[in-house]
């Protein structure tokens, strides 16, 4: 069985000062090397006190990231799509169009310090964007990211339906999540998803919730602002 939803974030994930986080939204599909490079020039501005926090949707051309735990044989298919090598937590995943990215770049030295409410506060942000969409999704204790169950005449099984794979630099966050909307899902047999073989990977359409992006993207803002506080937009950066 999945683990109960999580309990209320932490208090400690808000600014003490309230100020409101930038949220951009990249039209297209966005370079992965250009959004990593953005991404490191914006969090080192954030802790020089140069920069607001932001947060950052968009989606990638087909490509696969291999974080800092990636296993060489859990690239089963290397000349499938792009891989990058990256320094993010975590193992292999696979990004594409029909997922939602969210690059995530907040000041953990004004929200409490605590990298493990943070992760904490990215499940919870998932699954009460899905709980929008009538989908009961949950965490599972040695396995990263966010889970289903599904039944059918004889069985069931756990899909994934949302990853998480973070950095954190001077208190700083950056990477983030990402969010199956109507992905290819036969684009992630090219590798072992987070170097879990045992499950599989699922999306909201493939669940058959007809949901468009932008719907998403406005269950993710809402679910965002209960745990970390006010958005405002801003231009994309690419």
């Amino acid at each position: 069985m999945l683990a109960e939803p999580l309990s209320p974030t932490p208090r400690t994930l808000f600014r003490a000062d309230d100020r409101p986080v930038e949220w951009a939204l990249s039209k297209g599909h966005v370079d992965y090397a250009g959004a990593e490079a953005f991404m490191e020039a914006r969090v080192a501005a954030i802790a020089a006190g140069e920069a607001d926090e932001m947060v950052w949707l968009l989606e990638h051309p087909p490509l696969y990231t291999a974080g800092v735990s990636a296993r060489d044989e859990d690239l089963l298919d290397a000349g499938r799509f792009p891989v990058h090598r990256t320094g993010r937590g975590g193992q292999f995943t696979y990004h594409g169009p029909g997922q939602r990215v969210a690059y995530v770049m907040l000041d953990l030295d004004k929200r409490g310090r605590d990298v493990r409410a943070f992760v904490r506060g990215l499940e919870g942000w998932l699954i009460g964007a899905l709980d929008a969409f009538g989908v009961a999704a949950g965490v599972r204790e040695g396995r990263v990211g966010v889970w289903v169950e599904r039944k059918g005449a004889g069985w069931a099984r756990e899909d994934k339906i949302a990853a998480i794979g973070v950095k954190v630099r001077k208190w700083v966050t950056f990477h983030g999540i990402s969010l199956n909307v109507e992905p290819d899902l036969d684009h992630f047999a090219g590798i072992v998803p987070c170097g879990i073989q045992q499950h599989g990977v699922t999306s909201l359409v493939d669940l058959g919730v007809p949901a468009a992006m932008d719907e998403a993207d406005g269950a993710l803002r809402d679910s965002f602002r209960r745990l970390f506080g006010q958005t405002v937009d801003v231009a994309a950066p690419l």
